[in-house]
């Protein structure tokens, strides 16, 4: 019973644990995966990323020239990112927002 009381008063005077998320985010570690992205004018549209791509989630077309991706296919594996010959895909860290 005394290291009951001991635990309860030791959380009461210690600092919270928690975040108070919305007014405090998360800070993301380094090498976080997140939403993909694309600078779409240094793309050749090789299509090496859609070949690579364990989802299928990647759609490239050379005529006309279009690049896509499904969001809620995509499982942020990063391999299109390794393949890419011109570098041009991009992972944030920040996940996709169903808002946007």
């Amino acid at each position: 019973m005394v290291n009951l009381i001991n635990s309860i008063f030791r959380k009461l005077t210690s600092p919270s644990e928690c975040l108070r998320y919305p007014f405090v985010k998360r800070e993301l570690p380094e090498g976080t995966r997140g939403r993909i992205d694309i600078e779409i004018d240094k793309c050749i549209f090789c299509g090496a990323c859609e070949k690579r791509c364990p989802a299928n989630a990647l759609k490239v077309t050379r005529d006309p020239k279009s690049w896509t991706l499904n969001p809620y296919s995509c499982i942020i594996c990063g391999y299109c990112i390794e393949v890419c010959p011109k570098k041009c895909i991009i992972a944030h860290k920040e996940h996709y927002s169903p808002n946007v």
